[in-house]
C-alpha cells in the first residue's frame, strides 16, 4: 500500500451550490482516486494510506441524507485500518468534518468548518492546513479561484514534506458539464509535473477561456477599425478570403464564428456586432 501524502481542501459555495475539491500530492495522478463529489450531495477527499472505497461508499451514504458525522462513523466501523486513514467530507448543506487517524505521519491534521474541510499528512508543518483554511475563507471570487488560492498559499507555507508531483481540481454542480450532460463542471488534473499547482492554475484559466460565457465587461462592439483588424487576421489565417472593407458583415461574421468553432470558443460567440475581448486577443496573437 502506498502513502498518498497529500493536502486537500473541500469547499462549498452556498450561493451557487457548487461543491469543489482541490488536492496536491507527492503521488502520481492524485486526482484519480483521492477526490470524489456529486452535485447537491457532497464531496469527499480520502488520503494518507488511502482507502479509495471511502469515496464511493461515502457519497452513497451522503446521498441517503445522512450527516458527515454519520458517514465518518460508518467508514470508521467498516475499516480495520482506519487509524492509517485521513479523509474530509463536506455535504450538500455545508456540514463538514475532517478525520485523521492516529497512525498518520506528522504533520497530519485537519480543520473543518461550515462549507469547508481541510486536511493534510506528511506536511512540513500545520501551517499548510491553516493556510488552506484561512486563505479559502478570506478570498473572494468563484469557488474554483478560492480553492486554487488556498492551494497556492498552502504550498507556499510548506506543503507536502516529500515534495510535489500531481494536483487536481474537481467542481460539481447540477448539469454543470459542457452541454449540461452531467454534474462535472470543472475536472482538471496534472498527473506529473514539477510545479503541479502552477500548472493546474494555468489549466483553470484555459478552462474558463474555452467553456465560460463572456462577461459583460469582456464584450466589445465592432467598429470599422476593429472589423478591418479582424478581417486581416482571419485572412492571414485562411478563414476569410474577401475584401478588407471594415464592415462586420455576414461574410466576416461567418469567418469569425468558424474560427471560434475551430478553437473551441463557441461559448464566447454572440449575435450582432458583439465580440469577446479575450477571443479577439487570442486571434490577434495567432498572427503576431
Amino acid at each position: 500500500m502506498k502513502i498518498v501524502s497529500t493536502f486537500s481542501i473541500i469547499g462549498r459555495d452556498p450561493v451557487t451550490k457548487e461543491i469543489g475539491i482541490a488536492v496536491q500530492s507527492k503521488f502520481l495522478a492524485v486526482g484519480s482516486g483521492v477526490i470524489w463529489a456529486k452535485a447537491n450531495v457532497g464531496g469527499i477527499a480520502t488520503q494518507a494510506y488511502a482507502n479509495f472505497d471511502f469515496g464511493e461508499i461515502g457519497i452513497g451514504i451522503l446521498e441517503k441524507g445522512y450527516s458527515p458525522e454519520k458517514v465518518r462513523d460508518a467508514l470508521i466501523a467498516l475499516d480495520d485500518g482506519i487509524e492509517d486513514r485521513q479523509f474530509g467530507i463536506v455535504d450538500g448543506r455545508g456540514r463538514a468534518i475532517s478525520y485523521t487517524g492516529k497512525r498518520c505521519y506528522d504533520y497530519a491534521g485537519g480543520i473543518a468548518e461550515e462549507n469547508m474541510a481541510c486536511q493534510g499528512n506528511i506536511l512540513v508543518s500545520k501551517k499548510t492546513v491553516e493556510e488552506l483554511a484561512n486563505t479559502f475563507k478570506k478570498t473572494k471570487g468563484t469557488l474554483a479561484h478560492r480553492l486554487m488560492a488556498a492551494m497556492t498559499a498552502a504550498q507556499n507555507a510548506g506543503g507536502d514534506k516529500r515534495g510535489k508531483q500531481s494536483a487536481a481540481l474537481l467542481i460539481v454542480k447540477k448539469k454543470g458539464s459542457y452541454g449540461g450532460y452531467n454534474d462535472r463542471y470543472i475536472d482538471l488534473r496534472v498527473d506529473d509535473d514539477l510545479k503541479p499547482i502552477t500548472k493546474l492554475t494555468h489549466l483553470l484559466k484555459l478552462h474558463e477561456m474555452h467553456f465560460e460565457k463572456t462577461k459583460e465587461e469582456e464584450k466589445m462592439e465592432v467598429d470599422e477599425k476593429l472589423a478591418k483588424d479582424i478581417q486581416n487576421a482571419l485572412k492571414e489565417l485562411g478563414y476569410y478570403e474577401f475584401e478588407i472593407n471594415g464592415k462586420y458583415d455576414e461574410k466576416t461574421k461567418a469567418a469569425y464564428n468558424y474560427f471560434c468553432g475551430w478553437e473551441n470558443f463557441e461559448e464566447r460567440t454572440h449575435e450582432g456586432n458583439i465580440v469577446d475581448k479575450n477571443v479577439i486577443e487570442y486571434l490577434f496573437n495567432k498572427v503576431k
